[in-house]
């Protein structure tokens, strides 16, 4: 390497140490770059789930057989399949927890999907979906029924997804809450063991 370039190599090297030895602080300041020693100061990890909360109890969700589907028809046309005009069937279901004083706070989700009939027309459908938190007994504790929009268009099946977030009752002290989800396909059982 000839001396002009070497000079030069040498002042660069020179003023890269000059700066790091600036860099050294009081052993807490942990330099400009967050390195060097010193406590650290910890944040609060305010999404931190705790074991206790996975382990806890959630009770799962049911759909029952009977209210897993749904067949519509044209008027005038009930049980014909010529006149079917869509067919819902919900294909899976989900919850989750939480806990906030003394109260079990719950989301409640269906997925399915709807399927046009020989009957049917573009257009939206209303598919009543209810969800329902029986305690061990028959105390209906949670019971809401909602109305979920799909839109069909030609002869197309269409998925939908369902998600209720404001499920809250008492935290059960023998884990025996039983969570029903599914459409809404008339009036409410009489019998409480007919729920079950």
């Amino acid at each position: 390497m000839s001396k002009g370039r070497f000079l030069p190599v040498l002042a660069v090297a020179g003023c890269v140490l000059a700066v790091a030895g600036c860099q050294s602080g009081d052993g807490n300041s942990g330099g400009m770059l967050g390195f060097g020693g010193g406590a650290k100061e910890e944040k609060p990890q305010e999404d931190k789930i705790l074991a206790s909360e996975l382990l806890a109890y959630c009770p799962r969700v049911i759909v029952k057989e009977a209210d897993g589907a749904i067949n519509r028809y044209a008027k005038g046309g009930e049980g014909d399949p010529a006149k079917l005009t869509y067919q819902a069937s919900i294909s899976d279901s989900t919850r989750s927890c939480s806990r906030q004083t003394g109260m079990l706070a719950m989301k409640v989700a269906v997925a399915g999907r709807v399927v046009p009939g020989p009957a049917g027309a573009p257009g939206t459908v209303t598919l009543p979906i209810k969800v329902t938190v029986i305690q061990a007994g028959g105390t209906v504790l949670y019971s809401q029924t909602f109305n979920q929009q799909v839109a069909l268009s030609g002869n197309q099946a269409q998925q939908f997804l369902f998600n209720d977030q404001n499920v809250v009752v008492p935290i059960p002290t023998d884990n025996s809450l039983q969570v029903f989800a599914g459409f809404d396909t008339g009036p409410a059982k009489k019998k409480s063991e007919e729920l079950f």
